[in-house]
Parts: structure tokens; sequence; C-alpha cells
């Protein structure tokens, strides 16, 4: 694998390799309905695991993964272009890969390009070349163009590029991400269409996805993976994840880092932060208390007393805590 640098960032490049093409007919053939199958690590649930290589599985409990999961093989043994849309780190890039690998042009390049940020001229450029230089269209020749952030291309751009793959009579598959909102844009480029919800709302992938990640950033510490503790699992479950499966795998790396050879805690969980910055065990415990009190009145539809049985904690010791963190339980009711 290479990465060419350009205007608008790296460009990888996955060249075509002896193994990956002999094997792509089965990958299409596993993507369609005989999917790697896989229960999730560490014993927080099972998940079906497809994809060949480690890097290429997508993880999924959730009825709305499954769907995802069942379009993305069905019309990865076609040339359609295809528009993955969602939320920012619902893994719209990571499907777009494992439609290549699972597709019959596997051994053939991924050129990757990012758009976000880029001017119009950049964009075309990064395309369709300068100068005698192929753009990212010619240098997929045979493979798949994979444009991130497709939806800020601009329309000159947009135009030239649904021209050129019309011309390309089926020489280069387009594959694109967008957000919801931007999917609407791309309406030239036709092809087909798939959506990813966010992970707040497929509860069910959040354990799968958890041991899955445990056990790869386990692999890379040199660790054993040992698990989640109770309260790490309920946390989990209970965490909104406004940053999504993007937010939960870095969170599941940082507090393999914290936890070292252990159990991962929901302490650890929480504590784990972009970069190397750890907050006071104050601050610490009082973040604790606060997510551990809005999950359990979340729960129980703001029933103070429903949830001090819960908590196993004497009803008014339990408003103590409630007016300590400083939660509205009747925020949480109706």
């Amino acid at each position: 694998m290479s990465e060419q640098h350009s205007s608008l960032g790296a460009t990888r490049v996955e060249p075509t390799t002896p193994a990956t093409s002999a094997n792509s007919a089965n990958s299409a053939n596993s993507a369609a309905g005989h999917p790697a199958s896989g229960t999730a690590e560490a014993g927080v649930g099972a998940g079906r695991a497809t994809g060949r290589r480690r890097s290429d599985r997508i993880i999924s409990a959730s009825a709305q993964m499954q769907e995802v999961v069942d379009h993305a093989s069905a019309v990865a043994r076609s040339d359609d272009p295809v528009v993955i849309s969602g939320p920012s780190g619902t893994g719209r890039k990571h499907v777009a890969r494992a439609i290549h690998q699972w597709s019959p042009r596997a051994g053939g390049a991924l050129v990757e390009v990012q758009l976000a940020g880029a001017t119009e001229p950049s964009q075309i450029r990064e395309l369709f070349g300068e100068d005698g230089a192929p753009g990212a269209v010619a240098r997929a020749q045979g493979g798949t163009l994979l444009l991130e952030s497709a939806d800020q291309l601009g329309s000159a751009a947009l135009t030239r590029l649904a021209d050129a793959l019309r011309s390309a009579g089926g020489r280069v598959r387009l594959l694109a991400t967008t957000s919801p909102e931007g999917a609407g844009a791309l309406a030239p480029l036709g092809g087909e269409r798939i959506g990813l919800a966010p992970l707040a709302e497929r509860v069910e992938d959040v354990l799968p996805l958890a041991a899955h990640f445990l056990s790869e950033f386990a692999a890379e510490e040199g660790v054993e993976p040992v698990g989640f503790s109770a309260d790490a699992r309920r946390w989990l479950v209970e965490e909104p994840w406004t940053g999504n499966v993007r937010e939960l795998r870095e969170r599941i790396r940082q507090a393999i880092r914290l936890a070292g050879r252990g159990a991962i805690s929901a302490e650890a969980l929480m504590l784990s932060t972009e970069g190397d910055e750890v907050p006071s065990f104050k601050d610490a415990k009082r973040a604790f208390e606060t997510r551990y009190v809005e999950g359990l009145l979340r729960r129980c539809s703001g029933n103070i007393s429903r949830a001090a049985r819960m908590a196993k904690k004497d009803r008014k010791d339990f408003y103590d805590v409630i007016r300590r963190t400083g939660v509205d339980p009747g925020e949480f009711r109706g």
C-alpha cells in the first residue's frame, strides 16, 4: 500500500496483490450471505463479523446494521456507484472499503480522496490531473475511486466527474461518503444509496464493537484482553456516543492503556480522552457519578425511587448524590 500526497491530503492506494486477487470471488460469495461469522470477544455480546481481513470486518448485531451489510454485499457485485451517508464517525469509509474488498475489483487499486475543505480548482486537479500527471480517476482504472465528503464537490467538478464515469464505461467504480444532509447533492452520480444510523440508535452494536476494539488494541499493546467490568458494560450501553463508532474506538484504545492488564472499568473508559491528559481523581469521580446518575434516571424515566433501588442505595442517600451532581430528574420524565 502506498500514499500519494496532494493539496487535498493523502490519497491512499491499495495495489493489486496475488492473494487479494485470488480471493476476490470468494469474498463476494462470503458477503452475499456466507460471511465470516463470529462471536464478539471478551464475553460482552455476540456480533456478526463480516469480512475477510480483520480490518475489513463490519461488526453488527442490530437490525439496522444487518440491513447495511446485506445491502453492501449485494451492491459489491455490481459496478454501480454507491453513496454511503451517515453522521460523522458512523463508519462510512469502513463500509466503502468493505464493498471494495468484497467486489470483483478487490485486486485493483482503491484510490481514496478526501474532499473536505478543498477548493473546487483543487478538487478538479486532484480528480483529473494536471500537466500530464494522472488524476485520481485515471489512477483508479480497473479499481475503485473512494471520495470522502463527496457532498463538498463543487458543481463543475461534480458534473465533470459524472461525465468522466460515464465515459469510463465501468472501468472505474465510484464509492462516495457524505453526511445525511449532503446525499441529495450527489444525485447526478446516480447509483445506490446506503444510510448508516448513529450508534445511539443501534445500541445492540455497542458491546460487540467494544469487544472487537478491545481485542484489536490489546493485541497492539501486547496484553491479554480480560474484558469489561459489569459497570463498564452498563456504562457502554448507556453512553450517548455523540462521536459514534469513532469515539467508542478511541475510548477503548485509551482505556486499555489506563487499565493495563486488568479488566476495563467504567472509570477507565470515562478517563479516556484525546491526548495524554487525565483529569484529577475528584473530577473523574464527579464525572462518573454524573454519568451513572444520568444513566439510571434515563432507564427509570426519572423515577428516583426506582433508580435508588437499582443503585442499591437508600432513597435519601441517592437523592443527595443527585443534588451533588446537579442532574435534574425532571429531564428524564415523560
